[in-house]
């Protein structure tokens, strides 16, 4: 058994911005960070288009007040706003923090912090390297810790919490390259795993992104909040799905149709390319649904639109989103100086995830909280982006959060005692679980089963839901959790098998997806990123609430949670 002062679960930015404000705020702890790729393989790295903080480089006029409302709008009232203070507070300082650190931001000619527009965002605030700013972040981060004695794990995979007694007392991993298995004590657990993108068949998140977290918080029997707001980016690039950041409409990029009209002047005309992204989504399916979509030859009826840089020019397109300029010739042949790029929705980001109080203690209900157990990042709801995320809000969040929480952790072990755990147990129930994996001969293979699942997220439950839609995913979700007890295994060895890492992390996102199905139909309204088409009005009355859902015995169990609202008092939502 591995004793430590905390476990963190997640590499990411949320995961090691915690792990180096633990070991600042007392460098004596004994810190481990468990991640199931390397660190700097983790999706953070992935994040382009900036950070958002009120520095005033740009807009002497912008603040911190400003950025809050922005937020709480763009999530459509179903921000936590005590956590919106903190986020958009905080956010000029973690900013300056992370300048010290060593981080290489773009620059304007004074040599001060350059900073953007983005979507949602009434001023221009967001902070920026080029666009791979998830990149230039993750990167300082891990090298100051790997200078500051955490100790890592990497590609390691965590099976289960191990949680007794409303307390988290450490976790059971799994090691890829050889199958050793180890048991974990700690004073206190932080999840930081990240999202759960997989669920569905087109997204920009990486491989790893199975919600493995959230199902392991479900499975101990602590709820999931929120879990009906899945974000879908406008632009991800046709047919593969990979992400062109936000940062170029940002930089003046248009969205246009068949017909070559900039059709976001129909739907948000005072933001236009940069309304935020769960009205821009919509806005794009209607296109599409309506016949003005685009296809390969550019004719009119296909399943994509245009993002048209052309009009940017070389050297702005080069020197300002050169990662988008490259993922589009790479992956499907188009130079954006020249040519358009064929953009559709893309499920990209989780508002929902395990619910944390300001100081990133888990919720074990509305009015409880565990002990020992935290979360930070994407993997959790604070609740800061509410129904529907504001672009560069994400990294902002993982920073400020996982700096907050590493703190809350620091003083939370001092004095206190390591659990009493009984590794003999927990690592028989691995051994058993990994071996009755491994014994599957069933008539189903993984991938089959996994993609079924996600094309019947992807119908049932995308951009545009309905009660008859849902409930027949519902169906098909729990046809589906049968069949992938009937799976078989082809590789039973040891090293490196990634087919059984791959039948875990199908457990996970199937649980997700049944919490996901659940949550939105019993939110019967229209808000932010959940868009019912058969209740097409938001309904305060009724659903200004957080929803909540455990998993009791297999069955789901429901209840709610209140909105704090303490700034800014719900109105209609324009652009």
């Amino acid at each position: 058994m591995i004793d430590l002062d905390v476990v963190i679960v997640g590499g990411g930015l949320a995961g090691c911005r915690a792990a180096l404000e633990i070991l600042r705020q007392d460098p004596s702890l004994k810190v481990g960070l468990v991640a199931k790729t390397h660190p700097i393989r983790s999706h953070s790295v992935a994040a382009q288009g900036g950070i958002a903080a009120a520095l005033q480089n740009v807009d002497t006029e912008d603040s911190w007040q400003a950025h809050a409302f922005d937020t709480v709008k763009g999530g459509d009232y179903l921000s936590d706003q005590d956590a919106v203070a903190i986020l958009t507070q905080e956010g000029p300082e973690v900013v300056i923090d992370l300048e010290r650190l060593g981080v290489l931001f773009s620059r304007l000619e004074d040599g001060r912090i350059a900073q953007r527009p983005f979507g949602g965002h009434s001023h221009q605030r967001t902070c920026y390297a080029a666009d791979k700013t998830g990149h230039a972040i993750l990167h300082e981060l891990i090298s100051h810790l790997l200078e500051s004695g955490v100790q890592l794990f990497d590609e390691w995979y965590v099976m289960r919490l191990i949680f007794e007694e409303n307390t988290a007392q450490g976790v059971v991993m799994y090691r890829l390259t050889d199958g050793a298995i180890e048991v974990v004590r700690a004073k206190a657990v932080m999840f930081a795993t990240g999202g759960y993108g997989r669920v569905y068949n087109t997204t920009s998140n990486d491989y790893a992104s199975t919600g493995d977290g959230l199902a392991m918080t479900a499975a101990v029997g602590l709820p999931l909040e929120d879990m009906e707001f899945v974000q879908f980016h406008p632009t991800g690039l046709y047919p593969v799905g990979v992400l062109i950041s936000e940062a170029v409409r940002g930089e003046g990029a248009y969205l246009i149709n068949a017909q070559g009209d900039r059709f976001m002047a129909n739907y948000a005309p005072s933001r236009m390319e940069l309304a935020p992204r769960d009205i821009t989504s919509r806005a794009i399916v209607c296109e599409v649904m309506a016949g003005r979509g685009v296809n390969i030859d550019g004719s009119a009826g296909g399943p994509f639109v245009h993002l048209d840089l052309r009009h940017m020019g070389k050297e702005k397109i080069l020197s300002r989103v050169p990662f988008a300029w490259e993922e589009a010739h790479r992956l499907v042949g188009i130079d954006a100086v020249y040519e358009p790029m064929p953009v559709r929705p893309t499920v990209h980001y989780s508002m929902g995830g395990i619910p944390i109080n300001t100081d990133g203690r888990v919720r074990s209900s509305a009015t409880g909280l565990t002990e020992g157990f935290f979360a930070a990042g994407e993997a959790a709801c604070v609740s800061v982006h509410g129904a529907n995320r504001l672009g560069s809000n994400s990294l902002l969040e993982c920073v400020v959060y996982g700096r907050r929480v590493g703190a809350s952790i620091a003083r939370y072990v001092q004095d206190r005692a390591l659990p009493t755990v009984d590794a003999v147990v927990y690592l028989q129930e691995a051994r058993e679980t990994i071996q009755g994996l491994l014994d599957r001969t069933g008539e189903y293979r993984i991938n089959e089963i996994r993609t079924a699942y996600q094309d019947c997220m992807t119908e049932y439950c995308g951009v545009f839901r309905t009660e008859e839609r849902m409930q027949r995913g519902l169906l098909e979700l729990k046809a589906l959790q049968e069949k992938a007890e009937r799976i078989q295994m082809q590789d039973r060895g040891q090293v490196w098998n990634a087919e059984l890492i791959e039948a875990m992390e199908l457990r996970s996102l199937l649980l997700v997806g049944e919490v996901i199905l659940t949550s939105a139909l019993a939110r019967q309204e229209s808000r932010g990123s959940h868009y019912r088409d058969d209740f097409p009005e938001r309904d305060d009355r009724d659903f200004l609430h957080h929803s909540l859902v455990n998993i009791v015995e297999g069955a789901v169990v429901r209840s709610t949670m209140p909105v704090v609202i303490d700034m800014f008092e719900p109105m209609e939502r324009k652009y």
